[in-house]
């Protein structure tokens, strides 16, 4: 009797360790998040008063700011968050003064995920405009007023600076690629962890937002902060099926990654990548709010995210499309017979200039269709189509050899002077090349949405995508039965779409641009805007519940 006793209490304390264990780590994590809020109290009661003193200021006259600008598109938004107030009073109160902190090290990167951010603030400082949003960023060589600025000329987004604020993080080397030359996932991953530990060390918010992917960050806040809402945009699964199944890809297509999954190596990448996943689906699953840029990402997300407790794919995460200059470009840019004179033969890639953006399959596909065409013998001349590359590097990142690697591309495939490289454009260059290019090509395969494919629709371009991700599933859609554009995988394919395109007749393709922008008018400033801030309206009402 003695032994079995003895073995009975035995398991019964190794069947309370984990729990006794996972009770202490908790704890700790609950006592860590105390102190750092008494630690940055007197941070945080500085900021509020200097972002008074500000406010003051420019009621006064003492300073001037242009970004408070009331434009015709913010005018809707703030009806919209009228009206919603108005009927059944379910929003917040908008007097709520409160700290929303946007997780985004890489905020001046300048791609379609910071203009996500700008406008995400920009839609959250209308609507609270008493609440304040700091940003908690790696980019130490931009200050506030210089952000401002470069967002109002790379976007067109105005913001109102006195409710803005960076805060500088010193760990972003942890989340960088060449820091993590092996098991890059697992490693950024875990180093969003003491930098998203060193945000909080600098300053605690009300509310804390992840819009760059790191999950991990989310988690940590959960358990640091149980009272502190937190919530997720997610632009792309760090891991995903589709990423597994890349690996038995004989094709070359389907990423970096395509074809690596054979022999021993192969093998335990595979198991790592499965291993990955059960850890990034486990610290999605303690997201409060899940917001999700296309239903492909919604879709990836819910079957590695979803909790057991959502009942639907839909109660669990909620699209929110991207924001794109749909309407800014449809009032600037004609789309008509008239219009199609002054198009030129070009195809225009506007895109971050990363190798996930495959730039080198449109430089080989647009040399398959311009070495087909008659009398073409590699040199300069204007007779024929042109491509033109736009994008931003990122200073201090593989960016910069992959440019120069492109460039030597176009100088192999015998191309260079009909292909234009234009790094880091302001809004007023990309909008002249939107007026006078006739095609919009992508060539990422499961691009996450495509921003830059809604903006070659609303103005006027035929897009010629890949046939994957955001662009297959939500964007280059039918409409009222007839195509908007053109998918495509191989080089083969994107050549004939080229070909197709440019071949058309003049009324062909003018009602195939009027079907693409009617297309893209779901993908408004203003849709995003109201869909932002029915979210957010969520985690407000979470933040004031927790707190009382």
């Amino acid at each position: 009797m003695a032994t079995i006793r003895t073995i009975l209490v035995t398991l019964v304390i190794a069947a309370l360790i984990p729990s006794v264990l996972g009770y202490i780590l908790r704890a700790f994590a609950r006592l860590t998040g105390i102190y750092l809020q008494s630690r940055t109290r007197a941070r945080r009661e500085a900021i509020w008063t200097r972002v008074k003193t500000e406010e003051l200021e420019i009621q006064s006259g003492q300073r001037t700011t242009s970004t408070r600008t009331e434009d015709e598109d913010w005018e809707k938004v703030e009806s919209y968050a009228a009206k919603f107030a108005a009927n059944g009073g379910t929003m917040a109160d908008e007097e709520w003064e409160g700290i929303i902190g946007f997780f985004h090290p890489f905020c001046n990167a300048g791609g379609g995920g910071e203009r996500v951010l700008w406008a995400a603030i920009r839609a959250t400082q209308i609507r609270w405009p008493k609440a304040l949003c700091i940003v908690y960023s790696g980019d130490h060589d931009m200050d506030r007023l210089a952000m401002v600025d470069r967002v109002k000329d790379r976007f067109n987004i105005s913001l109102h600076a006195p409710t803005l604020l960076f805060i500088y993080l010193s760990l972003r080397h942890l989340v960088l690629p060449s820091t993590w030359p092996h098991f890059t996932l697992l490693g950024q991953s875990l180093g969003s962890i003491p930098l998203a530990y060193d945000a909080f060390s600098l300053l605690v918010p009300d509310i804390f937002i992840d819009t760059m992917g790191y999950s991990f960050s989310t988690a940590l806040c959960h358990y640091l902060f149980p009272r502190v809402p937190t919530a997720a945009y997610v632009h792309y699964p760090t891991i995903s099926t589709d990423m597994l199944s890349s690996l038995d890809d004989e094709s070359g297509s389907k990423g970096v990654n395509s074809g690596s999954g054979s022999g021993l190596r192969g093998a335990l990448k595979r198991r790592y990548w499965q291993l990955f996943a059960k850890m990034y689906g486990w610290t999605g699953s303690k997201i409060d709010l899940v917001m999700c840029n296309s239903s492909w990402t919604r879709g990836h997300i819910s079957s590695l995210w979803k909790s057991k407790n959502a009942k639907s794919l839909t109660s669990f995460a909620s699209v929110v499309y991207p924001p794109c200059a749909v309407e800014d470009l449809e009032s600037k840019i004609e789309v008509s017979t008239d219009s199609e004179y002054s198009r030129e033969p070009i195809i225009l890639y506007i895109a971050q200039f990363r190798g996930e953006k495959n730039h080198a399959l449109i430089l080989r596909s647009f040399s398959k269709y311009l070495h087909s065409l008659p009398n073409f013998d590699g040199s300069e001349s204007k007779e024929f189509p042109k491509l033109v590359l736009i994008g931003s590097v990122r200073s201090n990142t593989p960016d910069e050899t992959h440019i120069y690697s492109l460039r030597l591309l176009a100088h192999e495939l015998r191309i260079r002077d009909h292909v234009s490289f234009i790094c880091d454009a302001p809004y007023s260059l990309i909008e002249d090349h939107l007026r006078r290019s006739s095609i919009g090509a992508n060539g990422m395969w499961n691009e996450h949405f495509g921003i830059g494919v809604v903006e070659y629709q609303a103005a006027g371009l035929v897009p010629v995508v890949h046939n994957s991700g955001g662009p297959k599933l939500d964007i280059v859609v039918p409409y009222n039965g007839e195509p908007s554009g053109f998918r495509a995988e191989t080089e083969d394919e994107f050549a004939n779409a080229f070909r197709t395109v440019l071949d058309m007749s003049q009324a062909d393709r003018v009602d195939m641009r009027l079907r693409a922008r009617e297309v893209a008018k779901k993908f408004t400033e203003e849709q995003f805007a109201r869909r932002w801030i029915g979210e957010i309206e969520e985690l407000v009402r979470m933040q004031i519940a927790r707190r009382s």
